[in-house]
């Protein structure tokens, strides 16, 4: 991920999160709901049942059959953006989804393009593996602020601790924890602590 990544672009996510959070009246330090981000950009969220017009048998296709094929998108119209999010996954899953989906607007992206044949069967769509990669990254230090995960970390909270904290998945919490460094930071300061003594 890293390598579409431009420089200075993650102590400016770190920075734009505390910035949002403070905005928001949370500190680093407390679990942020997805929603109120939301509703904060002025951004409708919604499930697919709420979709007008949407069939039982697409409903079917896309909450049964294929519940692990799709996420979130989010639809702009305007000056109007629409989020539509998988409520089958997990709540930590959903605050993920949400939050990547927001980062896209937050960033100023531009929409992936979709085109249908005429008969509606095959779908291309374009794909920015960069915009993918800043989405992610800035929606994963909104959800968990690096100074949080070194502060939580620094009090032995281990990764499931953290995500039930934060309203993630523990998969999250492990990969931010890696990808900071702050695993290292922290095993570095304890055993330089442990040498001392």
């Amino acid at each position: 991920m890293s390598a579409t990544l431009d420089r200075g672009f993650k102590a400016w996510a770190e920075r734009t999160s505390v910035g949002l959070r403070t905005e928001l009246g949370i500190s680093p330090f407390e679990c942020l709901d997805p929603k109120l981000l939301a509703n904060f950009l002025e951004v409708r969220l919604i499930g697919p049942a709420e979709v007008p017009g949407m069939t039982d048998v697409l409903l079917h296709q896309l909450l049964t059959v294929d519940r692990w094929g799709w996420s979130a998108l989010t639809i702009v119209q305007g000056e109007d953006a629409l989020v539509i999010y998988n409520p089958t996954h997990s709540p930590g899953r959903q605050s993920s989804d949400i939050t990547h989906e927001l980062s896209h607007i937050i960033l100023g992206h531009r929409p992936a393009t979709m085109i249908m044949s005429h008969d509606g069967k095959i779908v291309m769509r374009s794909y920015n593996q960069k915009q993918e990669d800043e989405a992610n990254w800035l929606a994963w230090a909104i959800l968990l602020p690096r100074d949080a995960l070194l502060a939580r970390k620094r009090n032995d909270s281990t990764a499931q601790e953290i995500a039930a904290a934060f309203g993630v998945t523990e998969t999250l919490a492990q990969y931010r924890l890696r990808i900071t460094g702050i695993e290292s930071q922290v095993r570095a300061a304890k055993s330089l602590s442990t040498r001392r003594v």
